[in-house]
């Protein structure tokens, strides 16, 4: 018995002691970073900013792969379901992470419960926006049209369940007007249609609209940021317009399957915090119109909690779905 006993103590640290030499020498083979949207947008754009940085940092290639589709859920099921070696990470965004499994009603996974997060990689802030024509030039003018004429003005949407759609929902809670969602697919032709003047205003990433207010096609009306944004100077945040919790942002962050080693997390984590911090990169972010910031995988886990907590009572109370 005492021999079968210590014959088994002593198998149990041999096992140990190989997963810790592993875990030692990740990566040995080249990574891949899956992205859930096609490529040229904001994530992928970020993906492929922080893929050179980490092959630097850990000496093997960390190659980036779109599988679009789902409204992310594609590239998200897929990531959840792969072996949780550190050789497989998700790109991971607001909708595909958060909400989409609400939205689409398939629960294919949890953020909590189905990946390891590991560090946010970018923040974009967005702006109220509104078509010239619009007799607006504050929130405060907008909420008084949109109560006075209820359901009269239309905002347009890139998407069910997007974080543009998903503000507007929130400052229809929080000030008790109401307008028309128009949705479409994607950034580009909500913005044709704003341009055109088919709608009347909409909530965007401020890297797609600050060239349309600085020419004067759009009119600004505030920034979802604690502070103002340096691009756009003149426009106040909602805390000065008077409209306080409505802070907001796009953010990007990298994400692993659930067991994924802690000591690959925090490598990951590490090197992604250098990589952030570097002037160039910071720059090529900025341009962009997005913050670079990292942060450890206890931090970014803790955030994404608060985001969900904020935004799934007001998915649930708008009765938000994909269909």
């Amino acid at each position: 018995m005492t021999c079968r006993f210590l014959a088994r103590a002593c198998a149990a640290v041999a096992l140990a002691g190989l997963s810790s030499i592993a875990h030692a020498a990740w990566p040995d083979k080249p990574v891949r970073i899956v992205v859930p949207y096609p490529p040229g947008g904001n994530v992928d754009v970020a993906a492929r900013l922080i893929a050179p940085g980490l092959q630097a940092a850990l000496g093997q290639p960390f190659i980036v792969e779109n599988k679009p589709g789902a409204g992310g859920m594609i590239a998200g099921e897929y990531v959840a379901r792969s072996e949780a070696d550190g050789y497989t990470l998700f790109m991971a965004a607001n909708g595909p992470l958060l909400f989409s499994p609400l939205i689409f009603n398939r629960q294919a996974y949890k953020w909590d419960r189905d990946f390891a997060p590991i560090s946010s990689v970018s923040f974009t802030p967005m702006v109220l926006e509104v078509k010239p024509s619009l007799p607006v030039r504050t929130v405060a003018d907008l909420i008084a049209l949109a109560k006075k004429e209820p359901g009269k003005l239309t905002m347009a949407a890139p998407g069910a369940g997007t974080s543009n759609h998903l503000v507007s929902e929130l400052l229809q809670h929080v000030t008790g007007a109401r307008w028309i969602t128009a949705q479409y697919k994607g950034n580009a032709p909500a913005n044709t249609d704003l341009l055109g003047g088919q709608v009347d205003f909409q909530f965007d990433q401020i890297s797609v609209a600050s060239p349309f207010i600085k020419d004067g096609r759009l009119r600004a009306l505030a920034v979802t940021t604690a502070r103002r944004v340096p691009s756009l100077p003149d426009v106040p945040t909602f805390a000065e317009a008077g409209y306080k919790d409505m802070e907001a942002a796009t953010f990007t962050g990298l994400l692993a399957p659930k067991g994924t080693p802690p000591e690959i997390l925090h490598r990951l984590s590490k090197a992604l915090d250098g990589i952030l911090k570097q002037p160039d990169i910071i720059k090529r972010f900025d341009d962009i119109g997005a913050e670079a910031r990292g942060n450890t995988p206890e931090e970014f886990t803790r955030y994404l909690a608060a985001e969900d907590a904020r935004w799934t009572p007001i998915i649930e109370s708008a009765h938000i779905t994909a269909n």
